[in-house]
């Protein structure tokens, strides 16, 4: 029986203001517990901040996908979104990270949980969530 697809995908800023309990955090939590998932590619955002502030990435990873986290694969279908969306959010200052999660959430369909304001309205087709 294959298992329930995410609800949310987690932007790398929404996902490090629940482990630094920054405002919004609650917000992420909820999402955790009805279902979300996170682009490898914004988790490897994640594994080296953490790294940066001196922390295990290991022990906070093995935590974060005991509570459900699904680490998604970035197809070749997002990595053509993420292409495509370039010159449309470059402007904006918008990273490859930040072009990685919004195509994932647009190939995925799954509205997409953030704290970067400079998303809202960016990208047609894809709902972005602020969590604070």
């Amino acid at each position: 029986m294959a298992e329930k697809p995410p609800a949310f995908l987690l932007d790398a800023s929404a996902l490090l203001a629940y482990l630094q309990k920054e405002p919004g955090f609650e917000a992420v939590r909820e999402a955790l517990r009805e279902g979300a998932g996170i682009s490898a590619v914004n988790l490897a955002e994640v594994v080296g901040k953490l790294k940066t502030k001196g922390k295990d990435p290991d022990r906070i990873l093995r935590r974060l996908l005991a509570m459900g986290l699904e680490v998604l694969p970035f197809t070749l279908e997002e990595a053509l979104e993420a292409g495509a969306l370039d010159p449309l959010t470059r402007p904006l200052g918008l990273s490859l990270g930040d072009r990685a999660c919004l195509a994932a959430g647009k190939v995925r369909r799954l509205p997409v949980l953030t704290t970067d304001r400079s998303w809202l309205g960016v990208v047609p087709g894809v709902e972005v969530r602020m969590v604070r």
